[in-house]
């Protein structure tokens, strides 16, 4: 028989599709195998990216999913790529099925008796950003929690707004059970991380390495950078091989580049930093490039109280020295001669390139006064000139083209012995002299101005000429000649014959009147103006005798008579 109660059809079965009965309980059975607990830590690999986010292989029939934002860092760049293993825990669900991922590695409480824990034992949590409120941000962290902009660690308004819907981590720092009142800070979290980032980088970095980072800020001696947490003085001097005037002229701040660690001093945590070093040394190039006595052309890029410098080329100065600027030694103030922005031509004097320094002279490629002074200057010639300067010896007389002559004060007057040259002369006083002496290799020429002066001499020979007879005293015998006064301040030479010479005698030693005689003798005959030579000669000559004389030759130039 059959039970009629049997025919009846069950309501729930009925009501109940065969198919959405079998759905449910294939989709219960999945979420039971892949279920993950929130606070597991689970290993996953990135397998791929989009411009939208990472996708992550957990383990799971369904990939996880983290926001392509919260994966870059602070430059925009992005802090992993497809094969990167990384550490991820499970958020949640988003409408694709695909799991929501978070790479903050931290607690999220579940309920109050969490929160209470986290906040006794000063444990780092995580939370959500819902929204901003009036003073801060409403942040989930199992219950509503409230972040004051200050603890926020966003810098302006505008970062708090991207905050918003970010998992962040914080720490609880008041919770008031009664009002169900929690506070938490992300700031301290932030600066605790910064604390190890930075101290694990410190660990890290070696001199010699070459590190990506972020200028930060502009001084007047450089600029700091931020490599990776720690800030790193980039000095001016490090920025370029050529001068720098300004840190701003080379990089800006926000500016990403390439620096290399020149030094990492752990006691005092500074970092020294360069960005010149990671160009080729411009000096290895100037080496081979430039050699001594070489003529070469740049620009004065500074001019000092000893001497100007010239940029060669980007990074290499020679400097010219005062002492090589001008042939003339007045100058004393390169100023006087160049000016910064000059371009000029010199020539290589010497080359250092171990010690980075190039001698330059500027004098050289104007060419050697000297030179053409050896020729213009020759003994003999006259010139007229302004008295440049005095000193207690004598005078120089400026030639021109940085060359002195020099006056000794013997060869200033023959009238009178001088104490010191400004008893006959004044600086800027024209005046007219002779060339005694030319000396190139000491870059001396010696003139005088007595030599120029009528003498005695000079209008004795005038009044004269070759063969006249004249008389004149013996003042001296030796070797066989004889020195003869033929008036006041006028003296010759004589040729004596042998046996007039045979003893040479010392001054005479008659009495008063003989010389008396004699003198008056000699006064005679120098206004008679000579007379005729006695046709005996005495036995001997000997000074003191008035003789006469025949005059053989007269020299103008080298004012000298001989007689016999």
């Amino acid at each position: 028989m059959t039970n009629p109660q049997n025919l009846a059809p069950r309501e729930d079965v009925e009501n109940t599709p065969a198919d959405e009965n079998s759905f449910g309980d294939i989709l219960s059975q999945f979420e039971q195998e892949h279920h993950v607990n929130g606070n597991e830590a689970i290993q996953g690999t990135v397998v791929s990216i989009s411009p939208e986010a990472v996708f992550v292989d957990i383990g799971r029939k369904m990939d996880g999913v983290i926001p392509i934002d919260k994966m870059r860092d602070g430059g925009g760049e992005l802090l992993v790529k497809v094969g990167d293993r990384m550490i991820v825990t499970v958020t949640g669900r988003d409408e694709e099925g695909s799991y929501t991922l978070s790479t903050v590695k931290v607690e999220r409480p579940k309920d109050w008796s969490a929160l209470e824990s986290a906040f006794a034992e000063h444990r780092t949590i995580g939370g959500v950003v819902t929204e901003v409120v009036k003073g801060g941000l409403r942040v989930d962290v199992g219950m509503k929690g409230f972040m004051p902009a200050s603890r926020s660690g966003a810098r302006d308004a505008t970062e708090m707004e991207k905050l918003v819907g970010q998992e962040i981590q914080c720490r609880i720092i008041k919770l008031d059970t009664a009002s169900e009142d929690v506070v938490v800070d992300r700031r301290v979290v932030l600066e605790e991380e910064a604390a190890q980032a930075k101290e694990k980088a410190y660990g890290d970095l070696k001199e010699g390495m070459v590190v990506r980072g972020t200028v930060r800020t502009l001084t007047d001696f450089g600029a700091f950078v931020d490599i990776g947490g720690i800030d790193g003085l980039l000095h001016v001097g490090d920025m370029a091989w050529h001068r720098v005037a300004k840190p701003g002229d080379i990089v800006t701040a926000g500016e990403v580049i390439d620096v290399k660690i020149l030094k990492v001093n752990a006691q005092t945590r500074r970092i020294s930093l360069g960005l010149k070093q990671l160009q080729p040394d411009p000096w290895t190039v100037a080496g081979g490039k430039f050699h001594v006595t070489d003529r070469v052309q740049g620009k004065i890029t500074r001019v000092t109280d000893f001497g100007a410098f010239v940029e060669l080329m980007p990074g290499v100065e020679g400097l010219i020295h005062v002492s090589e600027l001008s042939w003339s030694k007045k100058i004393k103030r390169p100023a006087d001669v160049v000016k910064p922005n000059e371009m000029v031509e010199a020539v290589v004097l010497g080359i250092s390139v171990g010690e980075r320094r190039i001698s330059l002279g500027l004098k050289q490629a104007l060419g050697d006064p000297w030179e053409e002074a050896e020729k213009k200057y020759t003994p003999g010639t006259v010139v007229e000139a302004p008295v440049g300067s005095l000193t207690n010896f004598g005078a120089f007389v400026d030639l021109g083209n940085g060359i002195d002559g020099m006056i000794h004060i013997s060869d200033i007057s023959s009238e009178k012995r001088l104490n010191h040259p400004r008893e006959a002369l004044t600086v800027g006083q024209t005046v007219k002299a002779v060339v005694l002496e030319v000396d190139k290799a000491k870059r001396r020429i010696k003139i005088g101005m007595k030599q120029l002066q009528p003498t005695s001499v000079d209008e004795y020979i005038a009044e004269h000429k070759v063969g006249d007879s004249v008389t004149g005293r013996i003042v001296d015998v030796r070797n066989g000649r004889a020195k003869v006064e033929l008036g006041e301040g006028v003296v010759a030479e004589a040729k004596i014959a042998a046996a007039a010479s045979a003893q040479e005698s010392a001054p005479a030693e008659s009495g008063k009147a003989d010389i008396s005689s004699l003198t008056a003798k000699l006064s005679a005959k120098w206004k008679q103006g000579g007379g005729t030579a006695s046709s005996s000669a005495p036995a001997e000559t000997r000074a003191g005798q008035v003789r006469e004389f025949k005059i053989v030759s007269l020299d103008p130039d080298k004012k000298k008579i001989e007689l016999e």
